[in-house]
């Protein structure tokens, strides 16, 4: 809502090599910024050793910022704190989307990072305004899609500091629905339903049902959003 525009992309891999050509690749494309979810595949072995050598490799050749992606529902583990306060100390790192909700380890890295030049996202409309109250600046949300005047409007709301308990209550049901309720598939149908297209799911996800159609057009009519 700031009036500024930028561009970023996902560009992560289980492999350093191939997330490093992904960025390349994002980068001739016109992207600003390089999104990097963190190596999930072989757990044990990501030690902070690992994640600090994959993720300054990543940023010492990468011609675009790197923001760092933390997001434990899908991979299954989060980016310790210790190496995400280490990795804030480069200059081509500026930041963290945070996915997993925990607002004591937000809160912890922002107050690790408060005087380095590294900004936390949340990553998620649910929780922005506990994310904000301790440290957060922005948010990265799904919802933003089908809701975005709502979530700029509460994004706005927390900055001025005015009271905005009751819009970040009323977009929680909403932003669950669209990720962890139902999905891609979920937040295709409702891009489809508002004007927007959604679009056919890549396989191996599948479109909803039609009683999980009715399910989610019930959820998204409570905030004045109908859907077929």
């Amino acid at each position: 809502s700031s009036g500024i525009n930028a561009e970023y992309g996902g560009a992560g891999h289980e492999s350093t090599k191939i997330t490093k050509d992904y960025i390349n690749n994002l980068s001739e494309a016109g992207g600003d910024y390089a999104l990097v979810y963190t190596p999930c595949f072989y757990k044990g072995s990501m030690t902070v050793k690992a994640f600090l050598n994959h993720f300054t490799e990543i940023a010492d050749t990468s011609p675009i910022p790197i923001i760092l992606y933390n997001v434990p529902a899908n991979t299954g583990l989060d980016l310790p704190v210790e190496a995400v306060v280490e990795l804030a100390n480069h200059n081509n790192i500026v930041g963290i989307k945070e996915s997993g909700g925990n607002v004591v380890r937000i809160g912890a890295i922002a107050h690790k990072t408060q005087h380095k030049d590294f900004q936390i996202l949340a990553g998620s409309a649910s929780f922005m305004l506990a994310s904000y109250s301790v440290g957060a600046v922005g948010t990265v949300a799904a919802l933003a899609n089908v809701m975005g005047d709502e979530v700029c409007k509460l994004h706005d709301m927390i900055h001025a500091g005015e009271d905005c308990l009751k819009l970040q209550h009323q977009l929680i049901a909403p932003n669950n629905a669209v990720t962890a309720n139902f999905g891609v598939a979920g937040l295709k149908f409702v891009c489809d339903n508002v004007g927007l297209y959604g679009g056919p799911c890549r396989s191996p996800i599948q479109p909803l049902d039609s009683t999980q159609k009715r399910s989610l057009s019930a959820i998204m009519a409570e905030v004045g959003i109908n859907c077929k």
